[in-house]
C-alpha cells in the first residue's frame, strides 16, 4: 500500500517561498505520477504539478508555470514542490498524490489512486 506524508507548509507572506515535501513508502514500481493538487475553502480541488516518476517529464497548471517547481529524489521516495513568488491565491490545502501509470503522457488527466492527509499553505497580502 503506498503511503504519502506532506509537510512543509506554513504561512508566508505574497512575494514569498514555501517548499513542500512528500515522503512516500510502499512503492512497487519506478511507473508512477505524481501529482500536487490543492484545494482552496469553497473551490474545486485542482492539479498544480505532476512528474512521471521514470524519466522525470513534468507538467503544470498554468497559474502557477514560472513559480513553481516539482521534483523528485527517487533514492529517498521523496516528491517536493518549490513554490516562489506566492500570490494570495495560493493559499490553499495542499495535498501529494500517486497513481501508477505506465506512462507519463498525461500524468496531469485522469484519477490519482493515493493521496497524502494535506499541508496547508496561507498567503499573506
Amino acid at each position: 500500500q503506498v503511503q504519502l506524508v506532506e509537510s512543509g507548509g506554513g504561512s508566508v507572506q505574497a512575494g514569498g517561498s514555501l517548499r513542500l515535501s512528500c515522503a512516500a513508502s510502499g512503492l512497487t514500481s519506478s511507473r508512477y505520477c505524481f501529482g500536487w493538487f490543492r484545494q482552496a475553502p469553497g473551490k474545486e480541488r485542482e492539479g498544480v504539478a505532476f512528474i512521471y516518476t521514470r524519466g522525470g517529464t513534468t507538467a503544470y497548471t498554468d497559474s502557477v508555470k514560472g513559480r513553481f517547481t516539482i521534483s523528485q529524489d527517487n533514492a529517498k521516495n521523496m516528491l517536493y514542490l518549490q513554490m516562489n513568488s506566492l500570490k494570495p491565491e495560493d493559499t490553499a490545502m495542499y495535498y501529494c498524490a500517486a497513481d501508477w501509470r505506465s506512462s507519463g503522457a498525461y500524468c496531469d488527466t485522469g484519477e490519482y489512486t493515493y493521496w497524502g492527509q494535506g499541508t496547508q499553505v496561507t498567503v499573506s497580502s
